[in-house]
């Protein structure tokens, strides 16, 4: 059988410790053992990777300590909007969803574009009338209200300015969770899903739904969730380029992936990192940050959560 692997992220950027209480720190890991898990069972069990990643960022979306779902950051309008993408690499079918409100899982929204429709990518008034087709209880505001995000968008509401999640002078983190995933017919696939920028306007939309920038897999090489300042990762077409790097140089993944976060990105004045895996199971999650939230598994016995380097 091949070797089963997972890997999730819940963001990267500067984490500085010093900020961290160990309290919050053990509910970030807490829940990213528990989206880590949850979607290892579902490998372990004979699931399809697909399954497994699209499980692990429901986890995600429903922790408010991420920015993606429950946990998504307040727009210039005081509203949520949320963007997410899914791809099979055995297919190459894919679906994505942006510009999105009151969905608590934006990601399961996602596999209906891609399972239920005829399309890739749908945006907002769109969008979310294909989820109101399809029977998706539309929450109300209450449920993605949270104290903390609500704060940061005070201190920068009315002005031109907008932040990254987590933003504290010292402190920012790029909000974005993902999943990747191997299973034991050695297919792969990738689901990333975010809440954007405090402040955002006029419907800005990052890397995280779309195909190749912030998400992407194919079982010839692998599967990739990226996570980081979005435009620069749109440019570099970040998550199809560790693809390329692999089909045509024929680089391994940690290879590939370390060329692009530690050098490509880079050379165009981007940050952040991204977690992969290949159909042979490995996993790599390099990131070029002070940390990334980041976890993973195998059946061969490895089992990793961190967020500091």
């Amino acid at each position: 059988m091949n070797t089963l692997s997972i890997a999730i992220h819940g963001g990267a950027g500067t984490l500085v410790k010093g900020m961290m209480t160990p309290e919050l720190e053990a509910r970030y890991k807490n829940d990213l053992k528990l989206a880590l898990d949850k979607g290892y069972a579902i490998l372990e069990a004979g699931g399809t990777a697909i399954d497994a990643v699209e499980v692990a960022v429901k986890v995600l979306e429903d922790s408010p300590l991420f920015n993606a779902g429950k946990g998504s950051v307040f727009t210039a309008t005081e509203s949520h909007e949320m963007d997410a993408s899914i791809m099979d690499g055995n297919t190459l079918n894919a679906g994505a969803v942006s510009l999105i409100t009151g969905i608590k899982n934006p990601i399961s929204l996602a596999r209906d574009v891609m399972e239920k429709s005829e399309h890739v990518f749908l945006a907002g008034e769109g969008a979310m009338q294909f989820a109101k087709e399809l029977d998706y209880t539309i929450e109300n505001d209450t449920y993605f209200y949270d104290d903390f995000r609500h704060q940061q968008w005070l201190e920068i509401k009315d002005t031109d300015r907008f932040q990254l999640d987590h933003a504290k002078k010292k402190d920012s983190k790029f909000g974005t969770v993902g999943a990747v995933a191997c299973d034991q017919d050695g297919n792969i696939a990738a689901a990333t899903s975010t809440g954007g920028m405090t402040n955002k306007k006029w419907g800005r939309v990052g890397d995280s739904p779309m195909i190749g920038a912030g998400n992407y897999a194919n079982n010839k090489t692998c599967a990739i969730s990226c996570t980081g300042s979005g435009e620069f990762f749109i440019r570099g077409v970040v998550a199809y380029d560790v693809s390329c790097l692999m089909e045509h140089k024929n680089m391994s993944l940690k290879a590939a992936s370390e060329e692009v976060i530690h050098k490509r990105i880079l050379d165009i004045g981007g940050d952040g990192g991204l977690i992969a895996v290949d159909t042979k199971g490995n996993i790599a999650m390099p990131f070029n940050t002070e940390g990334m939230y980041r976890a993973s598994k195998t059946s061969e016995g490895e089992e990793d959560i961190s967020i500091y380097k």
